[in-house]
């Protein structure tokens, strides 16, 4: 009895690996989410609530940053239109609810991808836009040059973030004594540093580096101490189960890094992607397309509004920004950093 159903689980298992591909699709056809977007005309995006770099809002409205642009470029795959976002500004602890809640689509807003928040909260996270660590900044003034130095000190944290948990448990590890003083949000943790209420402020490298770079002393007034306590990479997240929404929002990203791999730029797209090899690089088969439901063209239509990965670092973070960011790990991987995005085809 027991090798007749072996038997037949074997011709089950090789009838199925016998049919053609199409007719075995890996997602379903179509996204509950894209079909939402489409029939509202407008990408709900979460962002933060002000990060110089990622997600920022002028006097006059604009919304700028690394963040915004994904956005955008997320906008103009889904909708034809780079201008049709709707950026709702989260604090911490909203951003979660938020997304689950469906008050955004798209949650683009400096966070880190983990375990616990992947398997537990009923999300999924599309790919890592931006590689960061968590890092100290002290004052130059305070001859602190060291984690060690700073023993039995107060320190500035974020409340409900992964930078809270890992300053309790890097000095529970090490025995640092530290004490948090945890702080609402980055412009509260911002305020708190600079009034003096802890000696040290602890965050992702990033935020450490925007707010050096905008401190009334001058960044030379503030130091950041060359131990990283943890991995931070930031990665845009969206609701769990639409798994045709998931691979959008994942090789919108992976289209903008393999772009810049290949020399593709907002102003030379159309002339570069006539090369066979380009081509191949960047536009999906139009099964993929019609599997997903979305309109033929939609990565070229976010790389056409974003320009590439390396493209939208430097006007935000890089040497075009005022924060003159090192790409660092935020490299292409042929350059030495990490930066990789599977083949299309």
């Amino acid at each position: 009895m027991r090798n007749a159903a072996v038997k037949f689980i074997a011709i089950v298992g090789a009838a199925l690996l016998a049919l053609p591909t199409s007719s075995v699709p890996a997602v379903a056809a179509g996204s509950a989410t894209l079909a939402q977007v489409e029939a509202r005309g407008v990408l709900r995006c979460g962002v933060s609530d002000g990060i110089a770099g990622f997600s920022q809002q002028d006097a006059s409205g604009h919304w700028s940053g690394i963040d915004v642009d994904f956005c955008r470029a997320v906008a103009a795959a889904t909708l034809g239109d780079a201008n049709k976002v709707a950026f709702v500004p989260l604090r911490t602890p909203a951003r979660f609810p938020a997304l689950r809640t469906s008050r955004v689509d798209l949650l683009a807003r400096n966070t880190t991808w983990t375990l616990l928040r992947e398997g537990t909260l009923g999300i999924q996270f599309a790919g890592v836009l931006f590689y960061d660590a968590q890092g100290f900044m002290v004052s130059t003034a305070s001859g602190v040059r060291t984690l060690e130095s700073l023993k039995g000190a107060s320190v500035c944290v974020q409340r409900e973030t992964s930078s809270e948990g890992n300053l309790v448990a890097y000095s529970n590890a090490n025995a640092l004594d530290l004490k948090p003083v945890v702080l609402g949000s980055a412009t509260e943790l911002e305020q708190a540093f600079t009034a003096g209420r802890c000696r040290a402020l602890t965050a992702d490298l990033s935020l450490l580096a925007t707010l050096r770079s905008r401190t009334p002393g001058g960044a030379s007034a503030l130091a950041i101490l060359s131990e990283r306590i943890s991995k931070q990479p930031h990665a845009p997240a969206v609701r769990g189960g639409d798994d045709a929404w998931l691979v959008i929002v994942r090789w919108v990203l992976f289209t903008l890094i393999t772009a810049e791999e290949f020399g593709v730029t907002r102003q030379n797209e159309a002339e570069r992607v006539r090369d066979p090899l380009v081509a191949r690089a960047l536009v999906p088969d139009a099964s993929v397309s019609a599997t997903l439901g979305i309109a033929p063209g939609w990565t070229l239509r976010a790389l056409k509004s974003a320009g590439n990965y390396g493209e939208m670092f430097d006007r935000n973070l890089g040497a075009g920004s005022p924060i003159k960011l090192e790409r660092g790990l935020n490299e292409l991987y042929r350059r030495g950093g990490l930066m990789y995005a599977p083949p299309m085809q």
